[in-house]
């Protein structure tokens, strides 16, 4: 491990006890302790650089205060450009930013973002009420515009600071205005979700070591047969899996020690978004609770689901809940392909400014593309045992595209990038794109077609209910 990773996991395995002290505090002290702790290891691991965190919060709030109307489309412009200007300093003749505080900045760029949309919301909500003279039914609404203290203890509030998951403003309120901490389930879940994560470690120490990711570069792998070239992007996935499932299910036990994205059952939260429906806690009766708010992967599903579209709802679940919230119902475009398209690449721009994951994440829309049409052609001509054996197909395909499309996340040049995929003749494109053609001549005609966009469009609105987003 490097020794990056080491403070990382350093900063994790602390939040776990340091989560359980919380719950003792009151409201007031949780919140000045939370960002004492929270600014006090912004300042420790990314030193001046802490500052780019400072000027991107004060700009929020400005636009928040100035013109909360216009708040979202502002507040996303602000950050995703000062993000620019944050991964571009050095031409400015500043210091490179630290990894620490890289992390730091991708994660309050969701918060800023969603704050301003939760203002606006409050704003809009509170001019309905007193039009209507009712008070409106909105699930987890602001109940006031927060303060600049507010945003900055939300900022650096030290629960995920640098390793997520993403929560919302009103979690995050939630949190602090908890009338019985010590009351909600604490050890139990706490230790469900760590269980795994001595696994995890080993088999991503163990596995990195029999395949590294530099031996990728040298020419001596290019030598290889085709066969072990296509089999090493299955160990690097395999190796990027383990390391993602460890830091996320310890994160996640970070926030569930301190109680942070507790809520009742009957809530129906949802990872990143927090309850779905208004709730009532009842006293004469228990609750059960859960901690689906801050869940932010879901190690099964992701690698079982059948289906590459599914494959993203179960990975940085919480990050998915704010892409599909605040940029796909604002793409520019209105065919789900391209909004598709606009969201991955956001994502990736998001990420960085890497070659590698825009040549990654652009080539989502395309397995997409291919499975929607495989699935309208063929699937829907089969009966179950056919249906089974496309499944596991599927499933299999699923698993290398994500295998081929990380290996341009984590090698990050174009060139390192498109010379593995060379290497391996492209394989995964060209059976995406044959897919397409295939199912198109099978599909024998235009109305064929439109039935299976509508099949598509019907599965999506019941995948929606299912996780409460919003359909298309």
């Amino acid at each position: 491990m490097s020794p990056d990773e080491l403070v990382y996991l350093g900063v994790l395995a602390a939040s776990v006890p340091v989560g359980f002290l919380f719950r003792y505090l009151s409201s007031s002290v949780k919140q000045v302790a939370s960002l004492f702790l929270g600014l006090s290891i912004t300042i420790a691991l990314c030193h001046i650089h802490t500052l780019h965190s400072l000027v991107t919060v004060i700009g929020t709030w400005i636009i928040i205060k100035s013109s909360w109307r216009h708040a979202p489309a502002l507040s996303l412009s602000w950050t995703f450009l000062y993000l620019l200007f944050f991964r571009l300093v050095t031409w400015f003749d500043l210091p490179q930013p630290t990894p620490f505080a890289n992390a730091v900045q991708l994660l309050l760029t969701l918060k800023m973002v969603s704050l301003a949309n939760e203002v606006h919301s409050f704003h809009v909500e509170k001019k309905r009420d007193v039009s209507s003279f009712a008070k409106s039914p909105v699930i987890g609404g602001l109940s006031q515009e927060p303060s600049l203290y507010d945003i900055l203890s939300y900022s650096y509030c030290y629960v995920g600071i640098m390793t997520g998951p993403f929560f919302r403003f009103q979690t995050y309120m939630d949190w602090l205005k908890q009338p019985n901490p010590l009351a909600l389930p604490s050890w139990e879940p706490c230790l469900q979700r760590l269980k795994m994560v001595p696994v995890f470690g080993i088999l991503f120490v163990t596995v990195n070591y029999y395949f590294p990711l530099s031996h990728v570069r040298t020419d001596e792998f290019l030598n290889q047969n085709f066969f072990f070239r296509l089999f090493y992007m299955v160990a690097v996935f395999f190796v990027f899996r383990m390391r993602f499932y460890s830091a996320w299910c310890g994160a996640e036990a970070g926030c569930i020690s301190a109680g942070l994205g507790c809520y009742p059952e009957k809530a129906l939260s949802k990872p990143g978004g927090g309850p779905s429906v208004n709730y009532s806690t009842d006293p004469s009766t228990e609750e059960k609770y859960d901690f689906k708010t801050i869940q932010n992967i879901d190690c099964y599903n992701s690698d079982f689901c059948v289906k590459v579209r599914h494959g993203m709802r179960y990975w940085n679940m919480t990050v998915q809940w704010w892409l599909h919230h605040y940029i796909y119902p604002n793409a520019p475009f209105k065919s789900y392909a391209l909004r598709a398209g606009w969201t991955m690449f956001i994502s990736a721009y998001w990420h960085g400014l890497h070659a590698g994951y825009y040549l990654s994440f652009l080539t989502i829309p395309l397995c997409i593309a291919a499975e929607s049409a495989m699935e309208s052609a063929v699937r829907s001509k089969l009966g179950p045992t056919g249906q089974n054996v496309f499944d596991c197909i599927h499933w299999f395909l699923k698993m290398r595209a994500y295998d081929y499309m990380c290996m341009g996340f984590v090698l990050l040049k174009a060139s390192d990038t498109i010379n593995y995929w060379m290497s391996i003749y492209f394989t995964m494109h060209v059976v995406a794109v044959g897919c397409i053609i295939v199912a198109k001549v099978l599909k024998g005609g235009r109305r064929d077609g439109k039935k299976g966009e509508k099949e598509r469009i019907n599965e999506e609105k019941t995948e929606n209910v299912k996780t409460g987003q919003k359909s298309e």
